[in-house]
């Protein structure tokens, strides 16, 4: 799987299909990554920080924070859609745990399209991302794309 860069222009919601595939991004999962999304989001719970802490409790290291995870998923939506692009409703469902150097891989697809009012469109995504455990995290999304006209 390939790491795109976020995308520089946003894609015209008149250019997508139900049935695209959402541009695949692996983002590296470090120790630094899960640390600092989880002081980020002042999240303080010492199995996002403490890998002693977090083994006590029986875990094998710290861990992703969903804060951290809902962040991710939003940055894969919006590289993908572009900088113009919003995500109006985001939701998400955890599955398997996210450790320090097991990168998680971001794949999806346009599940659906509608019209709105002065040129805001909305299309549907369905997505998940995956390490080596399983699904760490399957969700759908709406966001918020001109109409093609330059609107």
């Amino acid at each position: 799987m390939t790491t795109t860069a976020a995308r520089a222009t946003t894609l015209k919601w008149s250019d997508i299909d139900v049935g695209d595939e959402v541009s695949a991004l692996e983002i590296p999962v470090t120790t630094t990554v899960i640390v600092a999304g989880a002081i980020a989001s002042r999240d303080f719970m010492p199995v996002h920080h403490d890998r002693d802490y977090a083994n006590k409790q029986g875990s094998p290291n710290l861990f992703m924070n969903i804060l951290t995870t809902n962040g991710l998923c939003t940055r894969f939506l919006t590289d993908w859609a572009g900088p113009e692009a919003m995500v109006k409703k985001l939701s998400i469902r955890l599955g398997v745990p996210s450790f320090p150097d097991d990168p998680l891989r971001f794949t999806g697809s346009v599940t659906g399209k509608s019209e709105g009012s002065e040129g805001e469109n909305f299309v549907e995504v369905a997505f998940k991302a995956t390490n080596s455990l399983g699904d760490h995290v399957s969700g759908t999304a709406v966001l918020s794309l001109l109409d093609g006209s330059g609107a």
